[in-house]
């Protein structure tokens, strides 16, 4: 696998994870657009599993003050503290990520059957929209006002994203919206929501796999890529929805749905 070709595609991963566009949907895209067929069939989930990986340790690294808070917070009984706010959203944050979870394991056979290109296509066009709907409800909701019905519905919307094209993001800010959350507070929970939930499945999909030792340098510059952009998509992200709408996002995710449908057509 050439280098450069690990680096786009962790540079693709790294971008749209946290962007609700599907990362998983745009490795896809992007390996049938440029016609790269560089990995053998049975590294090529490896190799998006570790550039979600470096993904992680981008959002992380960015998001390192919450992801200590939260920790402290949910382990303060072992110290003999209360259970504060903070500590109830930590552990709510990881009960959020049992519904994808379970998911995984039951549909890991299926899951090589989803990936056509024109079934990402339509998936992209149609959740984009169910996005722009809920992300017209009004904004009532803080952070501090997770609670357990909040992370179960999220981790459902979670577990749709098994499905590429439709987004962990995207699905998850999606009912964030729907249960009334500020753009900002939904944002921030997805993100958290995502770090055990990529760090597990990452670490249960790399357990079996055996990667020859040619390709560590492209699975490491993917890796790397994918860490650096996805730092810079998260920031980017809370910035961004502090004044804008996700609006740009549908018409992206409809017009990259349009055309990759008009050209699966036309052959």
């Amino acid at each position: 696998m050439p280098i450069l070709h690990a680096i786009v595609l962790g540079i693709v991963q790294g971008l749209s994870e946290f962007l609700p566009i599907s990362s998983s949907g745009h490795l896809e895209l992007t390996r049938w657009a440029f016609g790269w067929d560089s990995l053998p069939d049975d590294l090529e989930r490896p190799f998006d599993v570790a550039v979600h990986l470096g993904t992680l340790v981008g959002a992380v690294a960015y998001l390192r003050h919450d992801v200590v808070k939260y920790l402290r917070a949910g382990l303060a009984p072992l110290r003999g503290a209360a259970l504060g706010v903070d500590g109830r959203i930590a552990w709510f944050l990881a009960v959020s990520a049992v519904p994808a979870a379970s998911a995984g394991v039951v549909a890991d056979s299926l899951l090589d059957d989803l990936d056509h290109i024109w079934l990402i296509a339509v998936m992209l066009i149609v959740f984009g929209l169910v996005l722009l709907v809920a992300d017209r409800r009004p904004e009532r909701r803080a952070l501090r006002e997770f609670r357990l019905r909040d992370a179960l519905m999220m981790g459902f919307g979670q577990a749709l994203a098994l499905q590429p094209g439709v987004s962990r993001s995207g699905a998850t800010l999606t009912v964030s919206r729907m249960l009334g959350f500020e753009r900002e507070a939904a944002a921030r929970l997805v993100f958290l929501m995502s770090l055990p939930i990529v760090g597990g499945a990452g670490v249960y999909s790399l357990l079996d796999a055996s990667i020859p030792a040619d390709f560590w340098a492209p699975f490491l510059w993917g890796m790397a890529s994918s860490a650096f952009t996805g730092w810079v998509a998260v920031w980017g992200m809370l910035r961004l929805v502090n004044t804008r709408s996700f609006t740009p996002f549908v018409i992206y995710r409809v017009a990259v749905g349009l055309v990759v449908l008009i050209v699966v057509a036309i052959g």
